[in-house]
């Protein structure tokens, strides 16, 4: 009699089982028609680097480790000496420029004024010329008509010898005019050659000021980013610098996280991916908080497995393939119904459990 009630037990606990089995086991199949989960998800936020654009010696640090900051505010300074320094040449630079720039005008201002004064010469030794050579052509007609005169005897030989005299002095002195007036010409041409190359030394002059002009610009600049300040609102991570450390330039040396903003990146299994499609509810649990359910929405499909992203992505073609179901990065957004306290306290890289509701 004992061993029949003892059968009975142990059939009723094993229907209860087949039952609880299969109503689970039915519940599960019917769950994974309309659902697709996965635990390889961690919450992603935006990482700010803060990065020095120019070399120095720290000169204070304000923030401490997970401080949380404004946009605008003061994280450190470097030494800014050497770029005061810098500003000082820049004008010194700046300075000589302009003293050469007006030195050239000054020099156009001459050669243009000596340009005058050689063509007023050029235009005198013209006049002169032509004077000359009206002298030249009367003195050579009294010559003639004296040389015949003399040739009767009409006239003594002094008279021939004094219109003779009086024709070469005309003629040398339209010789001398004429080389004065070839000199002014070459003069002249000398002097335009001058003012074309004072005109050149004028643009190289501008050009030089507008350098210096722009290394003072530059000297500003580097002088600006001696003081590091934050690009927006958030929470400092651990900040690993002291004063007197020296930075390079793009050295990135902490991060400013912005803990307003935050998505999940799910590595969804390949094989899990042909009824999901960007619109999709997804219901999301955060291992830190698990009271608490946060709605999303599927975004956007990465463009390749995370394989690919790797540091040394595998290569198939060297003939050792071996068939692994790979995962691809799921980006899904929470949505503005969840509160916003509670996104606040969401910490990159937390672990996430993810549901996305297929229908």
């Amino acid at each position: 009699m004992e061993k029949k009630k003892s059968n009975t037990k142990f059939i009723i606990v094993l229907v209860l089982l087949v039952v609880l089995g299969g109503t689970y086991g039915t519940y599960k199949y019917l769950h994974s028609l309309a659902h697709e989960e996965t635990d390889d998800a961690q919450i992603e936020k935006n990482m700010n680097p803060i990065i020095a654009r120019v070399p120095g010696y720290i000169n204070k640090v304000y923030v401490k480790d997970n401080q949380f900051v404004k946009k605008g505010d003061t994280l450190f300074t470097i030494d800014k000496r050497d770029f005061q320094l810098k500003i000082e040449e820049a004008k010194a630079a700046l300075l000589g420029a302009e003293g050469q720039y007006a030195a050239a005008k000054a020099d156009i201002g001459s050669a243009y004024a000596s340009v005058s004064v050689s063509d007023a010469n050029i235009k005198s030794a013209s006049g002169n010329i032509e004077t000359a050579k009206i002298r030249l052509k009367q003195v050579t007609n009294d010559f003639n008509r004296y040389s015949n005169l003399y040739k009767t005897h009409t006239i003594t030989k002094q008279q021939y010898e004094n219109a003779l005299t009086a024709k070469q002095e005309a003629e040398a002195q339209v010789r001398i005019l004429e080389a004065q007036q070839k000199a002014s010409s070459y003069q002249k041409n000398a002097i335009v050659a001058k003012s074309k190359a004072s005109d050149k030394q004028t643009e190289v002059a501008a050009a030089n000021i507008q350098r210096a002009k722009t290394m003072l610009d530059v000297a500003h600049l580097n002088l600006s980013y001696t003081v590091v300040t934050a690009a927006i609102d958030g929470q400092v991570s651990k900040v690993d610098i002291q004063p007197g450390q020296l930075v390079q330039p793009g050295q990135s040396l902490f991060y400013i996280i912005n803990n307003t903003e935050a998505w999940v990146v799910a590595n969804f299994k390949e094989t899990q991916l042909n009824k999901m499609v960007v619109g999709q509810k997804v219901s999301l649990k955060v291992d830190a908080y698990p009271d608490y359910e946060f709605k999303g929405t599927v975004a956007s499909f990465s463009p390749a497995t995370g394989a690919r992203f790797s540091l040394l992505p595998p290569d198939n073609a060297t003939g050792n393939f071996v068939k692994t179901i790979q995962r691809l990065p799921v980006r899904i957004n929470f949505d503005e119904s969840n509160d916003p306290k509670k996104i606040e306290l969401l910490r990159s890289g937390m672990n996430v459990d993810v549901d996305v509701h297929l229908k």
